[in-house]
């Protein structure tokens, strides 16, 4: 270490009346004691962390700073860091369960409104194709019974304009066989009967 030097007799005195005497020119007050710090601190010689004797406290004081901030750390902050962050993951992994089920359950109920969907296309087919098949042979019976209704008609009517047929033939052989017999008479003079003239048209006829 350096040697120290001792100030000579009467420099503090020097020193305190000229701090006073500089301080007194500005105007201002100098608390008592201020030269003897003054004084001390030009005597010290730097700051005392800096000097080998002070390293022991300072090196405890250390150890008890960073034993206590050790134990603030370890007993109180991490653990809460810690609770909060389990805190964290249990709501995350709990509203991802929830996201799954409430997904699971949308899948289920969108699965089962399509069954339904398709149970009720199927129902629908098999309505229009049961009313399809109704209508078709219920139109094909009204088409039958309008068959044989017109088929009944159309023999009546056949069967009548026969009639009328055979009705106009017996006349117009009727009147034949009188124009024939006045023919006959007016030109033969002779009166022949009805039964000769039909026999005659009969024959014809057959011929």
């Amino acid at each position: 270490m350096a040697a120290e030097t001792t100030p000579p007799p009467g420099a503090d005195i020097r020193d305190g009346n000229a701090a006073e005497s500089a301080v007194a020119a500005h105007g201002d007050h100098v608390p008592a004691g201020t030269t003897e710090v003054a004084a001390h601190g030009s005597e010290s010689g730097g700051l005392p962390q800096f000097k080998f004797e002070h390293w022991g406290g300072q090196i405890v004081w250390l150890f008890l700073i960073f034993a206590v901030l050790y134990l603030l750390l370890a007993k109180v902050f991490v653990p809460r860091l810690r609770k909060i962050q389990d805190t964290r993951q249990a709501t995350i992994a709990e509203a991802v369960n929830q996201a799954r089920s409430v997904q699971a359950e949308a899948e289920a109920q969108a699965k089962a409104a399509q069954a339904e969907i398709d149970d009720a296309r199927a129902r629908s087919r098999s309505l229009a194709a049961d009313a399809k098949a109704k209508a078709t042979a219920e139109l094909a019976l009204s088409q039958k019974a309008e068959d044989d209704r017109l088929q009944a008609q159309m023999d009546e009517a056949e069967a009548r304009i026969r009639g009328l047929r055979d009705q106009a033939m017996t006349n117009v052989r009727g009147i034949a066989g009188e124009t024939a017999q006045a023919m006959v008479e007016k030109l033969t003079g002779q009166k022949v009967t009805a039964a000769e003239i039909d026999a005659a048209l009969t024959a014809q006829g057959a011929a």
